[in-house]
């Protein structure tokens, strides 16, 4: 199975043009607050933009317009676009349920979770991948889930996330694909945070699984960001660099 190569900082610090600007969206989530921290104190980029739908101004995913009003203020900014995260997500809540059985199905709820966990992040490729710069290595990663792994699946139930993750992981890699022919220094993933003591999972069994603070899955994320090179985008990957399949 595919794993990114060992890289230290520097040497990938080396890579990344300087000046350019980090952007992340949903940073009031528990991952989000210890991405935006991290990034803010990373002297590699000129400017850190966090959005947020408790933000200023609020970025919704569920609203079209407010993404395309952030894609506009990002826009005039004025800086090379060089890094972007999509920290997003929802199991249960706004809606949602983490169902067991196809007993517990609801359309309503899976409507839902698709708009969350997968159409919301689709716009943001929308209206923010044209921003890229066409030279220069930059990176587009949405956290995506080891749930949403089809060929990994082999407990079911969480049928609604499970969905939802695996066709926000078909949107990347489609639009890796659509990505390289303009930008082909550019990288596009699909990346798996690994558990994290966080409100998504609170609730739920993490028996025999390595649960992580907020602050050392940020760590692990953008330690994989800096090892990721171009032959890598469309890829799926875990938080140690390990490829997953499909």
């Amino acid at each position: 199975m595919h794993r990114l190569g060992k890289k230290s900082l520097s040497a990938a610090t080396q890579d990344l043009p300087g000046g350019g600007l980090a952007l992340l969206f949903g940073a009031s989530g528990g991952i989000g607050s210890a991405l935006s921290k991290r990034l803010r104190a990373d002297s590699r980029f000129a400017g850190v933009v966090a959005l947020s739908r408790s933000g200023s101004p609020p970025l919704d995913l569920l609203d079209e317009a407010s993404i395309a009003a952030a894609a506009d203020n990002v826009a005039a900014m004025g800086l090379d676009l060089r890094l972007l995260i999509v920290a997003t997500g929802v199991l249960e809540g706004e809606g949602c349920f983490a169902e067991k059985s196809w007993r517990h199905l609801d359309a309503q709820a899976l409507a839902q979770s698709f708009a969350v966990n997968t159409i919301g992040p689709a716009l943001l490729i929308k209206h923010f991948m044209p921003l890229l710069p066409r030279s220069g290595r930059c990176v587009f990663a949405a956290l995506s889930a080891r749930v949403g792994s089809i060929g990994d699946n082999r407990l079911g139930g969480w049928y609604g996330y499970r969905a939802a993750k695996a066709a926000l992981n078909q949107i990347l890699r489609s639009a890796a694909v659509e990505l390289k022919r303009s930008r082909p220094e550019a990288i596009c993933v699909a990346l798996h945070p690994g558990p994290v003591d966080t409100g998504l999972t609170a609730g739920f069994g993490k028996h025999g699984l390595e649960v992580q603070t907020p602050d050392i899955a940020a760590a692990r994320i953008i330690n994989t960001f800096d090892r990721l090179r171009a032959a890598d985008s469309g890829g799926f990957f875990d938080q140690h660099g390990r490829g997953i399949p499909w």
